[in-house]
């Protein structure tokens, strides 16, 4: 009876033995199933809010309405990236980002008017031109849940 205990023993050993060792650990050996739906395509979490499709429409802040400018030479002033704006409206605020070893701009700026309206015509206007012997591109800071489209 002792022996009929211990070879229980040895077999409940190898086989919790060969379970542990063929589980598989780690990124490449998670489960497809979970992962990809019945159509055999990955899932993916989406940050447009499951829409897409749509092309993107502006956000009003808490502040205004808030442009994203990139592209800025890394010598622009405020005053240089003021006068280009201010000619499609009343520019309540310009956030300009400095890098804090060189001092120069870091390339992009975040421009505030009070109104969609200046805002917008601003985008319009401005996307593509060249400020300072460089091309710069203006796109809204803040976009509405859903109607994102990622480029």
């Amino acid at each position: 009876m002792q022996e009929d205990e211990e070879q229980k023993a040895t077999l409940d050993a190898g086989d919790l033995r060969n379970t542990i060792l063929s589980k598989k650990k780690g990124r490449g050996f998670r489960d497809a199933a979970r992962d990809e739906d019945p159509g055999g395509n990955a899932r993916y979490d989406s940050l447009d809010g499951g829409g897409g499709g749509g092309a993107s429409g502006p956000a009003k802040s808490v502040e205004g309405w808030v442009l994203f400018v990139t592209g800025l030479h890394e010598e622009a002033q405020e005053e240089d990236v003021v006068e280009a704006f201010a000619e499609y409206g009343d520019v309540k605020n310009v956030y300009l980002n400095l890098d804090r070893q060189t001092g120069y701009v870091k390339g992009y700026a975040l421009i505030e008017y009070a109104t969609e309206k200046e805002a917008r015509e601003a985008a319009k206007q401005l996307e593509g031109t060249k400020l300072l012997e460089q091309t710069i591109h203006v796109t809204w800071a803040f976009v509405k849940q859903g109607r994102a489209k990622r480029r």
